[in-house]
């Protein structure tokens, strides 16, 4: 059935400022679900030469916490819309799936709703979008998923790689099976937003050398590329003989003028400590036979090897949608386990890093009262004022790497009653300890630290 909708939104432009000096202009060309941009994003100024902005996503779990039910409907949506624009079907389920992602209604199941005979492969991106890319895969019946990953691992190869410029950490990797990639089949690359799409274009080109194909689409919650942008996507189609599609919930285009006056040294507030209860659980005792180990290694920046196994559920070493119900089902279990640990009535879920989509997929079952967010390797500058995407700041050493570091955002002090912590892989607790510290800041009365797979020697 073609799709029968065709709301239009006129042209709107206003202004945000976002750091002192830093401006930014906006003006939104298409916004076919009606969407209010308030709800969507905040901005904030990155510590970052290469770009100075960062538009700060208030339904992705990355910077912001959200109700974890938010982050798996967003991916839904953007499936819905990659339906009506790329396929022109009307799936049926456009005012079903935008009254549970206004109204946050908790009867929402993510059931694919996307029949088998669209196959593509989607490859999400490290490391703001795995989740976000994770989500959407779960819309459909039959498709192959990964994600890129900025981990560097042993005992495999990468089998494409490529860069994204503006990025605090520029190189992704792909730890994949060739036969994802070596095929003909549509590749859908999903990202939370573009704004030159570089990136894309990057990540095109290193497939189509060794995999080539007809057929790309990108997709993202917002699209800022400017009309040059777009031309090099038009010229990249001439030159490799492909098409690409872009479908986004969002659209439009962007200016910025000035220059935000910000002193790195002050970016994290200071708050007071207090007593935290601190406990370990290991999900593997209670299901060692739910997730799958992949055995690799990885390489540290100082060269360290950590050999706990990873997980690959997560996606990061390739899924089909065969898996989905028995994982999705031991997720389900995992979360009805940990909502017997809560105490109080609001508990903050935080994934770390890349592992975000399996803690946000728990914290969908763990009851009311849940948040959910991640760490994050993105240094902001901290501002504690109305409409900024970065009130509040904590930074620490990466647990798995020392040399990588790690912050979180928007954690207010005395914001809840408790916080679950997840890890893919157990650390030591001579590494878990700065975050601990940090954590300790916002005085957060239990603070329960969960290892999916391996086991802390040193608790």
């Amino acid at each position: 059935m073609k799709n029968t909708h065709t709301l239009t939104c006129l042209p709107m432009k206003f202004t945000l400022p976002v750091l002192n000096q830093l401006i930014v202009d906006i003006e939104i060309t298409d916004n076919p679900y009606e969407l209010k941009a308030d709800d969507l994003f905040q901005m904030a100024a990155r510590i970052n030469k290469k770009r100075s902005f960062l538009f700060v996503s208030k339904i992705l779990g990355k910077h912001i916490p959200i109700d974890p039910k938010i982050g798996l409907l967003t991916g839904a949506l953007l499936a819905n819309r990659y339906m009506e624009t790329r396929m022109e079907i009307d799936t049926g389920l456009r005012e079903r799936l935008l009254s549970f992602f206004s109204n946050h209604l908790d009867e929402y199941v993510d059931d694919p709703f996307i029949n088998e005979q669209v196959n593509p492969v989607i490859i999400g991106f490290a490391e703001t979008a795995t989740a976000l890319g994770h989500a959407f895969y779960q819309s459909f019946q039959k498709a192959d998923f990964f994600h890129t990953t900025r981990e560097q691992l042993l005992d495999i190869e990468s089998v494409i790689m490529f860069e994204e410029e503006h990025s605090h950490a520029t190189s992704h990797r792909c730890y994949v099976d060739e036969s994802i990639l070596n095929n003909k089949r549509e590749i859908i690359l999903v990202d939370d937003e573009m704004t030159t799409g570089k990136t894309n274009v990057n990540i095109i080109r290193s497939i189509q050398k060794r995999f080539p194909r007809k057929t790309y689409t990108v997709v993202s919650i917002l699209d800022w590329r400017s009309d040059e942008n777009i031309q090099l996507y038009r010229e990249l189609e001439q030159e490799l003989g492909i098409t690409i599609y872009s479908v986004s919930l969002l659209k439009g285009q962007i200016q910025t003028s000035g220059t935000p006056d910000i002193n790195e040294t002050n970016a994290i507030e200071t708050m007071n400590h207090s007593h935290t209860e601190l406990s370990i659980i290991h999900l593997n005792e209670f299901f060692p036979n739910h997730l799958t180990k992949a055995n690799y290694s990885s390489l540290s920046l100082e060269g360290e090897v950590a050999d706990i196994p990873y997980l690959k559920e997560t996606g990061r070493f390739g899924l089909s949608s065969q898996t989905n119900k028995l994982v999705n089902q031991s997720l389900k279990e995992m979360g009805q386990f940990l909502k017997g640990q809560r105490i109080g009535k609001r508990a903050l879920c935080l994934g770390t890093g890349e592992f975000m989509y399996l803690p946000m997929k728990l914290a969908s079952y763990m009851g009311d009262g849940i948040s959910y967010q991640s760490t994050t390797r993105s240094p902001i500058y901290v501002e504690n004022r109305e409409r900024y995407g970065a009130r509040f700041g904590l930074a620490f050493p990466h647990p798995e790497d020392k040399q990588i570091n790690q912050f979180v955002y928007n954690i207010p002090p005395n914001e809840y009653d408790q916080i679950f912590v997840f890890f893919e892989r157990a650390v030591s607790m001579e590494n878990l300890q700065p975050m601990l510290n940090e954590l300790m800041r916002v005085n957060i009365p239990d603070i329960k630290v969960v290892f999916f797979n391996g086991s802390c020697q040193d608790e």
